[in-house]
């Protein structure tokens, strides 16, 4: 397969941010392993949301995706975001009314080797007795965590009032799945949905998760991913899929012999799946339609562009996507 096509090179804008993972799945500085002892101080010096962000959008690549194209990919989802806001502003989102200022931040990993092996890798990562990435993403989810303090404060514009939202695409979303798990491990007891009580004392809180084009079976939740029924995650696991997806769908089929969440969308869960429409740009989501604990969104009549052999995979950086993002982000207030 070639290289995912993403976009071309976007302005970098300081709102974006990169932390970068080795083989292993550690934090690097410059190349090199960050120390144990210096994980939190590293997340100090690089991440420090500023005092008027509102969003804290955290974005993990997928497969075949150069470090570049990941920073480039993050910017133009952040850009995205902030030019749906410009156009619709509170006529779709009168949540947001006090305004809406995302900072991003875009975790890159090893993602350039074929199927199986970025596959393997992905798991491996996370998995296992040299495996970091679910602990170190999951460190990095605390420490935006403690720097924002409590969204339920009311305070939205200042860091009081930060929100947690995780985006993922292709294999990305295998990266948050087991971040997030590795905190369910640590606390269980966390909750899914909106509507759902609180647990006190857990070591972060999601407000939402997106993964798009997920690369996975499509019963990963019930099989794999089981612990996210328990994880700390105050909004609903939202995941994309359309049938020109080729990369989840004839790949996918071809290494794990069945088509992906890409592809399919979500099949089985630990809870009843909602399965919905993405929405155009300008048509608001009801927040019944988004307040489940798994929903899966039919992309198919948006993301189609693309050609062989990844087809649709790499076609989530689009306004209806940014609109999907920031419904999510409305109704979490």
């Amino acid at each position: 397969m070639t290289e995912d096509p993403y976009v071309p090179d976007v302005p970098q804008v300081p709102d974006v941010r990169t932390v970068d993972l080795d083989e292993q799945g550690w934090l690097l500085d410059d190349g090199v392993p960050v120390p144990a002892n210096r994980l939190l101080d590293h997340f100090a010096e690089v991440l420090t949301p500023p005092a008027d962000a509102t969003d804290i959008v955290v974005y993990v690549h997928g497969w075949k995706t150069t470090p570049e194209s990941a920073l480039t990919a993050a910017t133009k989802l952040h850009g995205l975001l902030r030019r749906q806001y410009a156009d619709r502003g509170t006529a779709l989102y009168p949540r947001l009314r006090d305004g809406f200022a995302p900072w991003t931040v875009v975790v890159r990993w090893p993602s350039r080797a074929g199927y199986a092996a970025t596959r393997d890798r992905a798991h491996a990562m996370s998995t296992g007795e040299n495996a970091h990435a679910a602990r170190i993403i999951g460190q990095l989810l605390g420490y935006l965590d403690e720097r924002r303090g409590d969204p339920a404060a009311g305070v939205l514009t200042t860091r009081d009032g930060q929100y947690l939202h995780l985006v993922g695409h292709s294999f990305g979303c295998r990266f948050l799945c087991e971040a997030v798990q590795w905190a369910a491990d640590e606390l269980p007891g966390g909750t899914l949905g909106w509507s759902r009580p609180g647990v006190p004392g857990r070591p972060f809180t999601v407000d939402s998760m997106v993964l798009f084009q997920m690369a996975a079976p499509r019963n990963a939740f019930e099989t794999t991913f089981t612990a996210l029924a328990g994880a700390p995650l105050r909004g609903p696991v939202v995941a994309t899929y359309a049938e020109r997806d080729w990369a989840t769908g004839l790949w996918h089929r071809m290494a794990e012999k069945r088509r992906g969440i890409g592809n399919q969308g979500i099949g089985t869960a630990p809870e009843p799946v909602s399965s919905i429409r993405m929405r155009p740009a300008d048509s608001p989501y009801p927040h019944a339609a988004l307040d489940h604990w798994f929903v899966s969104v039919d992309a198919g009549e948006v993301f189609v562009e693309g050609r062989m052999p990844a087809g649709a995979h790499s076609d989530h950086l689009r306004p209806e996507s940014a609109h999907l993002l920031l419904s999510l982000a409305d109704h979490a207030r």
